[in-house]
């Protein structure tokens, strides 16, 4: 099988060479079909991979040591298990969907052939990181992720808007990137080692260390190392208040923005922490941490998706606030759920990030939601498939985000970490924020009056705010005609999408959630009882599903349905009054909290404010002013030397006459005392 673990991420880095270096020469064609070939490989690979992992073949090995520091190694190996298996089977099947729906919707783009060297070079970056078997090789997936998502989101480099979010979202990431770093660092200081295996081995030993941070207070070593090393998580799976970057990744085409919010880069900090179960199942503090983060961005995120009116923002903060879920299950020591979700997740986000690529397209490529409307008669393939995957993303009984999201309520309601209660009451609540904003996107693209044309464009335009802007600014293709349906390329993959996102919750909640899947890769201390509690309740997916309808977060996800239908369909002079009546309320949610701001102004201009303060004080004033100075006075003192310089033999003769005299009169009293 080593063939087969090697296949996973060199064919799409292959593809991605290939296509870099060569896509000019070899043509669009050639171009976008050896990038797709190199993924499907890389799929297949995965498939047989997991397959053998099932019948429990475990790798865990190393390919190739790059150094050898001390009793440090520093090498590049695989840990082959069922938590590496399902990612990499995940992460190339969404890939491979991105890879043919980039064959449509790029189509008419100048930088086509670069942009499948990129999401290749993506995917074959994010396969090295959950198949890594130790810390060096997971931190260059993890930085390799961040630089590719970087040259993707900034793509359309010509747009001022797309340099500043590439930008945003590399500095965003930097910062939990440095406590990722310092995680790392606090692990070869007290292990001695890089390798998973070995460190998880010895943590029990350092249960109890103790490690000086300020002064002379004790802090626990491994909460310490698990906090810097979530912190590296918050940014990278966008957590709060490291999330800004991502809702401005929009910027970027919308075949990244699927391949980034669904199966890769926001995910990676999610599989990091499953990965390091070992390590947080030994920190209370640590876990109700994550927790605590993981509500807020779960509440707080998702009430962003109800003022959105770019179709495309609004499944990023959908995005972010499923991600809150995904966090919160890790903080409740509900490891397997997490990734459970994670992997549900992958499915029906990339379908509705797909999908809403596909009314851009019918939509000529405007983006806002306010003028759109009645869809469902021209696009019949997306508005299915948008369907589909929304029922998935509300938790409908039955749909595969119905077993993940309902699993998580229910381990937080079990879980005795502190903070468990809040957390719950912010997972319950977001159900119905959820299915609200949901459903308020579904009924305003798909169903109403229709808002298009030229007459609605110009009236929808007029009012548009700083979201109104298009995704593809080269296409000006305007309102006068109809909508209508994308091209197979584009839809094929819609529908590929819209299997699992029904069936794979029920098909794998049993083996996942309360089998042995996940028994050779995550650990849970039997002191949490939330995974103990959940195996109790299972009584098989379909009685999951029938009570399903009888729950709570069922009926309030039916009230953000029945809201949204009235709200935006029956009455919908009604928004209009509530933001009038609340207006305090929506400018604080239109303008995101006012954590850009507060970031523009403080972070930003603080740095600036201290770099000018460095120029010139530091720089001018004393740097400068050292060799400015120093060069005036050896000006001065040659100004000096040089009267004495007058070229004439007889100054030259009283001065050598005057220069012995003085050393005579120096040396001989020394010789006199001797």
């Amino acid at each position: 099988m080593k063939t087969a673990y090697l296949l996973v991420p060199f064919a799409p880095l292959l593809g991605a060479i290939i296509a870099g270096f060569f896509g000019r020469a070899i043509g669009r064609t050639l171009t976008h079909w050896i990038a797709v070939l190199g993924v499907l490989v890389s799929l297949v690979a995965s498939v047989l991979v997991l397959t053998d992992v099932l019948q429990g073949n475990v790798f865990n090995g190393t390919l190739y040591s790059w150094a050898v520091v001390g009793d440090l190694n520093f090498e590049v190996g695989f840990l082959i298990d069922s938590l590496t298996a399902m990612m990499m089977v995940v992460v190339t099947f969404v890939s491979l969907m991105v890879h043919i729906y980039t064959i449509g919707y790029m189509a008419d783009d100048d930088g086509y052939t670069r942009f499948f060297s990129y999401i290749s070079l993506f995917t074959f970056s994010m396969l090295m990181l959950v198949m890594s078997n130790n810390f060096l090789q997971l931190f260059f997936g993890w930085e390799a992720v961040g630089l590719v998502s970087y040259l993707l989101i900034g793509f359309w480099y010509t747009r001022p808007t797309a340099i500043h979010t590439n930008l945003k979202a590399f500095l965003v990431n930097r910062v939990g990137d440095f406590g990722f770093v310092l995680g790392i660092g606090l692990i070869v200081a007290a292990f001695g080692s890089l390798d998973y295996a070995e460190v998880f081995q010895a943590a029990p030993g350092l249960q109890e260390a103790q490690i000086n941070l300020l002064g002379a207070t004790q802090w626990s070593l491994l909460t310490v190392i698990c906090i810097c090393l979530f912190i590296g998580a918050m940014g990278k799976s966008a957590q709060f208040p490291l999330h800004v970057w991502l809702p401005d990744s929009m910027e970027g085409p919308t075949p990244i923005s699927a391949l980034i919010h669904a199966a890769t880069m926001v995910t990676a900090g999610i599989f990091m922490v499953a990965r390091m179960s070992p390590l947080f199942e030994m920190s209370e503090a640590a876990l109700s941490f994550v927790l605590v983060i993981g509500a807020i961005t779960a509440f707080f995120m998702g009430l962003l998706g109800i003022v959105q009116n770019d179709i495309k923002r609004v499944v990023a903060y959908s995005t972010l606030s499923q991600l809150g879920y995904m966090t919160v299950a890790l903080g409740a020591s509900a490891y397997g759920v997490a990734v459970f979700h994670l992997m549900t997740h992958a499915f029906f986000k990339a379908l509705l990030f797909l999908g809403a690529g596909s009314v851009i397209i019918g939509m000529h490529h405007d983006q806002d939601i306010r003028n759109m409307g009645g869809l469902r008669k021209y696009m019949p393939i997306t508005w299915i498939t948008s369907l589909l995957g929304t029922l998935a993303l509300v938790g409908t009984p039955f749909f595969a985000g119905f077993y993940s999201k309902e699993s998580i309520i229910e381990a937080v309601r079990h879980a005795d970490i502190p903070g468990s209660g809040i957390a719950y009451a912010a997972v319950l609540s977001g159900v119905f924020i959820t299915s609200f904003y949901s459903f308020r996107m579904y009924f305003l693209v798909f169903h109403g009056k229709e808002r298009f044309g030229p007459h609605a464009a110009a009236a929808g335009h007029a009012g548009h705010n700083q979201q109104g802007h298009q995704d593809h600014d080269h296409h000006d293709h305007g309102h006068d005609q109809a909508p209508h349906e994308s091209p197979a390329v584009v839809t094929i993959p819609l529908i590929f999408l819209a299997v699992p996102s029904v069936l794979i919750g029920l098909v794998t909640a049993g083996p996942m959630l309360f089998g042995d899947f996940f028994s050779d890769a995550i650990l849970v201390d039997p002191a949490h009882p939330a995974m103990a509690e959940l195996a109790q309740e299972w009584h098989g997916w379909l009685a999951m599903g029938l009570h399903g309808f009888l729950t709570v977060p069922f009926w309030l996800m039916v009230a953000g349905l029945v809201s949204a239908w009235y709200f935006y369909l029956v009455n919908p002079a009604i928004p209009a009054r509530l933001r009038h009546t609340f207006g305090a309320v929506y400018a604080l949610l239109d303008n995101k909290y006012y954590l850009d701001a507060f970031n523009q102004k403080v972070f930003a201009g603080g740095a600036r404010l201290i770099g000018a303060g460095l120029w010139k004080r530091g720089d001018q004033a004393v740097i400068d002013g050292l060799i400015n100075g120093s060069a005036r006075l050896m000006g001065w003192l040659a100004r000096f030397f040089r009267t004495f310089q007058t070229g004439f033999l007889n100054h030259y003769a009283i001065a050598m006459i005057i220069g012995l005299a003085v050393s005579l009169v120096w040396f001989i009293p020394l010789l006199t005392r001797r």
